[in-house]
């Protein structure tokens, strides 16, 4: 049987475009990235250059890699792309924060977070690792989305680079911190975020301390202990926000499957294999999860292994029931978990002025 002639020449014309597909070179290992220069001739050493270039200097293109020849740059761009994500909108409120919204490469959208605290030399990215989410926590914007995909550990990583850039051209100071509390939940983006603070960390990438960085998680028990098991050296945070099952399942959802008494366990066994720091975040809702009973409760969780108590002003979200805690009783609530002797900072809202609120701008429009 014969193809008809214009199938066959769609036929054609189809694995003509596969041939031209490029390979994004930042998908590639190092290992991968010898093999591809061994094939083009070229010696082993410039696998190093194109690796640090990649990784350590974030370049978005390969005519940027000037210390290569020409030719290579060349042969590089003829076989290889780079795929960077790119500033869609920015918004910047009074108080100096910056959030950004990002197109990706098939044109998700993504948001990142630049907090500066001068007075405190802090000056913070959050960022995101995924397109959307998947664990519908009743109080949050992103968590209305539905889950598209993981992020790339690239698309993680140039969050970073470009955050960086923009707080040293506008603060004239580098970031700081990152925090893993953007759009998504880190653990159900596992390797590709491992994969990115490999590229944050190590001396041939941005060579930025793991102790300055925090992977924060709704609470997925067997992916703590996963995390634990690794050695991983990061802090730990952990998005509480309600010290009982009851209430915590009624605003997470992912609590029915992951409740407090098998979340300490994993957490426990996270401290004692790693030392790493653990902190609770907790955002304060207006009627809803500061009084004092909630502060017993959590003071309970507090005391069996060493954490720290992050107290959250809450941003509110349009279409969402909750509201922000008056600052008094916010201020009240971090007194009691203070004066039983726990460690407890209470993190004024930041933005007030744009869409503050996880994954506000990004679901906009």
């Amino acid at each position: 049987m014969h193809l008809p002639f214009t199938n066959a020449f769609s036929i054609r014309t189809f694995a003509l475009r596969m041939e031209q597909v490029k390979i994004d070179i930042r998908q590639l290992s190092k290992e991968d990235i010898q093999e591809a220069i061994k094939s083009l001739g070229q010696p082993k050493f410039r696998a190093k250059q194109v690796y640090e270039w990649l990784w350590k200097h974030g370049v978005t293109t390969f005519e940027q890699m000037t210390n290569l020849s020409k030719s290579l740059r060349e042969q590089l761009d003829q076989h290889y792309s780079i795929n960077p994500i790119t500033l869609d909108k920015q918004q910047v409120s009074s108080d100096g924060t910056i959030k950004c919204r990002y197109k990706l490469y098939d044109g998700a959208m993504i948001e990142t977070v630049l907090i500066p605290v001068p007075d405190d030399d802090r000056y913070t990215v959050c960022v995101s690792s995924q397109v959307g989410c998947s664990l519908t926590c009743k109080f949050c914007a992103t968590g209305q989305m539905k889950r598209v995909r993981n992020l790339d550990a690239s698309e993680i990583y140039d969050q970073v680079a470009m955050t960086n850039a923009m707080c040293i051209e506008r603060y004239d100071h580098p970031i700081t911190n990152i925090v893993y509390m953007g759009m998504g939940e880190p653990l159900l983006a596992y390797r590709p975020v491992l994969k990115s603070i490999e590229y944050i960390t190590s001396d041939d990438g941005l060579a930025m301390s793991p102790r300055r960085i925090t992977v924060s998680t709704a609470g997925i028990a067997k992916m703590i202990t996963k995390l634990a098991d690794e050695g991983i050296k990061c802090n730990l945070a952990l998005s509480l926000h309600a010290a009982d099952d009851t209430k915590r399942n009624e605003i997470m959802p992912i609590n029915e499957q992951n409740n407090l008494e098998v979340l300490m366990e994993s957490l426990e066994y996270f401290f004692s294999k790693t030392k790493n720091m653990i902190y609770y975040e907790y955002i304060a809702f207006n009627d809803f999860n500061i009084t004092r009973q909630d502060a017993n409760n959590l003071i309970k969780l507090c005391r069996q292994f060493p954490v720290k108590v992050n107290i959250i002003e809450y941003n509110p979200v349009d279409g969402v029931d909750f509201t922000r805690a008056p600052e008094q009783d916010v201020d009240a609530f971090a007194k009691m978990i203070r004066d039983a002797g726990i460690m407890v900072t209470v993190r004024r809202s930041r933005g007030k002025d744009i869409d503050a609120a996880c994954g506000q701008l990004a679901n906009k429009e």
